[in-house]
């Protein structure tokens, strides 16, 4: 027998739906994501899993390699890295890219690197860092794409450590979007890096190119990206209060379009949806009978806590759902799952979370078997 029990009810008629099925705001952007970093939940998306040119969001995955070697303590900030003519030749000022401008033979910090590529955007820097932690570039590369299956970039392939025009260079947006959500989770010791606004080297003073840092009060990362094939790109983090939003948008026709296209749509993605707790962790939703137990009823408690990002208009249209079998046969162990509770929202996929058992429940022996089937006979109750 199913049973069923409505915590939190509202009406969701088809017309309502229709409403919100309809995309509330365009962007000029050839692929958006915009995602809560708390929940990891979409509140905006434009082709978000198509492969495409990153540019220099791919440095991304360079830093998250460094920043792990950092971690796991097989590097140090200290060390220091020999710049190679290659690295010079392919990135520095010769190349006429996105440069740290370091010069061959210098010897630099990984700290002075990781600023040079967060801040500056080096490639020389990225590639100076391959060299020297994996040997050459392309084993640097081969690590990349093994750390980016590992961590469910299901939609990447990498081909440099620079983000520079490859045919088989690729991320999606959704990506990018799981990648920047990680190095904040992962490396929050580092993470100021992104939001410095200029780093000096060689004497050179260059400013960081994320445009939101200039005109989003909250805005602190991460990564701009330009190429003639990408055009203008951004992997964008802000926080406001405990909120932050992580945006991944590319394909502008310039700057100016870019970081007025990012602070409309982040500002847009702050403004409409919230967090909000719907059940905590622990609370009990139900006592289910228990057939053969040394107790009549077990608890089924929620097994984590709901925290849901929706949009604020909907926020009242919640519905909650436990759906479960009873009875449940003895032995229950504590923490075994019982049933689920069912998170629907409107335009939303639903949810769902496990109900499990709040403590164990023995059973009982045979004569205490046999009196329970005799009692069910003549009285039709467990």
């Amino acid at each position: 027998m199913k049973a069923k029990n409505i915590l939190t009810a509202g009406v969701c008629l088809a017309v309502l739906l229709a409403a919100v099925n309809a995309r509330a705001i365009d962007t000029k952007a050839q692929n958006m994501i915009l995602m809560d970093y708390t929940t990891g939940e979409h509140l905006y998306e434009k082709d978000v899993t198509e492969p495409i040119p990153p540019a220099s969001m791919s440095k991304l995955m360079t830093i998250y390699m460094i920043f792990d070697k950092l971690r796991d303590g097989s590097l140090s900030l200290e060390d220091t890295f020999k710049v190679s003519e290659n690295a010079w030749r392919k990135g520095g000022a010769a190349s006429g890219g996105s440069t740290m401008f370091l010069a061959i033979g210098d010897e630099v910090t990984v700290d002075q690197l990781l600023k040079g590529i967060i801040i500056q955007s080096g490639n020389d820097a990225c590639i100076v860092a391959a060299e020297n932690i994996a040997g050459d570039e392309d084993s640097f590369v081969d690590a990349m794409n093994k750390k980016a299956a590992e961590i469910g970039l299901t939609h990447s392939h990498f081909a440099n450590v620079t983000g520079l025009p490859h045919p088989d260079h690729r991320m999606s947006v959704e990506d990018l979007a799981k990648l920047a959500r990680r190095i904040i989770q992962e490396f929050p010791q580092f993470y100021h890096l992104f939001s410095q606004k200029e780093f000096v080297y060689n004497n050179i003073r260059q400013g960081n190119r994320n445009p939101l840092l200039y005109s989003m009060p909250y805005a602190d990362g991460l990564k701009t990206g330009h190429t003639e094939e990408a055009g203008f790109c951004l992997t964008a983090s802000a926080k406001k209060g405990e909120r932050r939003i992580i945006g991944v948008m590319t394909g502008f026709k310039s700057n100016k379009e870019r970081s007025e296209e990012a602070e409309k749509m982040m500002s847009w993605a702050f403004r409409e949806y919230d967090n909000y707790n719907l059940i905590e962790k622990g609370r009990k939703v139900a006592d289910v009978p228990v057939w053969y137990g040394t107790d009549k009823t077990v608890p089924m408690v929620v097994s984590e806590d709901v925290v849901k990002t929706i949009k604020k208009s909907l926020r009242n249209q919640v519905k909650l759902v436990v759906s479960y079998d009873k009875p449940v046969q003895a032995p229950v162990q504590m923490g075994q799952k019982l049933g689920v509770l069912k998170i629907e929202i409107p335009d939303t996929a639903v949810t769902e979370v496990p109900l499990i058992a709040g403590q164990t429940i023995n059973k009982v022996g045979l004569w205490g078997r046999l009196a329970a089937n005799i009692k069910y006979l003549l009285t039709g109750e467990m």
